[in-house]
């Protein structure tokens, strides 16, 4: 692929991470909507964004759904999984802690992606990926310490299978590039009915009013729905080391989002955060300078 159209896909793939950063913002402001009944809503919006698309470049939908059984276990593990995973943490380990071993996916991601054909990792693709690394931990600690505690080690599981369970997903799309970035639609649709299932078993259901239903339409158009179109065209297509290592930026995006808001107060970590964040993007996208 010529460098220009693979810097192209690389700056497609960080749109996501710009999405990603609104997820807590318009998390908090969806209300008190259990986690599994917001999975379901928002990812029924993401299979419309789909369905349109099909719609609109006439694709035939039972086409676009006929897939190999291996392409629908990746996409279908890799969002719905992900997801399932990551309430399990939260359910089961202190929030800190759980989204610290979360935040090792992008990490992951940088080291697996020497595992595939023409990929070369170098020392500062590491680098940087450590320093990102290390600026979402002061962003996600806020100053505490992690310590492991036996009756949380469920929890600690659940969120360290998240971080594999992302990066994985993320890495072996690479391996299904000749399939079409519509077909997310698909397992987006297939997300949404597993969620409402887990919410029918295990949630009762809010109905959200005022102000929340446009949180919810927020989520299911950005961060739960458009970004999984680009993330998937950025890692088939893109650097996925450097997108790897600017996922970290999401933790401080989000955070910032939340200061701005009035749901979040800044400090000093804050700062030096950003410094190891972008020092560790700037370096681990040395290939392009």
């Amino acid at each position: 692929m010529p460098r220009s159209d693979r810097l192209q896909a690389t700056l497609i793939g960080t749109t996501a991470i710009l999405m990603w950063s609104t997820l807590a913002l318009l998390t908090a402001l969806s209300g008190n909507i259990p986690p599994f009944q917001l999975t379901a809503m928002s990812f029924t919006i993401a299979f419309a964004i789909g369905v349109i698309f099909w719609l609109k470049q006439r694709i035939n939908i039972i086409s676009a759904l006929h897939l190999p059984l291996k392409v629908w276990g990746l996409g279908v593990s890799g969002l719905f999984g992900y997801h399932c995973f990551y309430f399990i943490a939260l359910q089961n380990a202190p929030t800190v802690d759980a989204n610290l071993i979360n935040y090792l996916w992008p990490v992951l991601i940088v080291l697996f992606s020497a595992l595939l054909p023409g990929e070369k990792l170098k020392w500062f693709h590491i680098v940087g990926a450590i320093a990102g690394f290390a600026g979402a931990a002061l962003l996600v600690m806020k100053g505490k310490s992690f310590s492991f505690e036996s009756q949380y080690a469920i929890g600690y599981l659940a969120a360290l299978i998240c971080a594999f369970t992302w990066s994985g997903y993320s890495v072996l799309s690479r391996f299904f590039g000749s399939i079409p970035t519509h077909s997310v639609g698909g397992f987006c649709g297939v997300t949404a009915i597993l969620a409402g299932i887990c919410h029918g078993l295990f949630e009762p259901t809010v109905l959200p009013i005022g102000r929340e239903w446009l949180a919810i339409l927020g989520l299911g158009l950005g961060p739960v729905g458009l970004a999984f179109f680009t993330w998937d065209y950025g890692v088939k297509k893109g650097n996925i080391k450097v997108l790897g290592a600017l996922s970290y930026s999401v933790p401080l995006l989000s955070t910032v989002l939340l200061i701005l808001f009035g749901l979040a107060e800044p400090s000093s970590s804050i700062i030096l955060a950003c410094l190891l964040i972008v020092g560790g993007a700037v370096l681990a996208a040395k290939d392009y300078f």
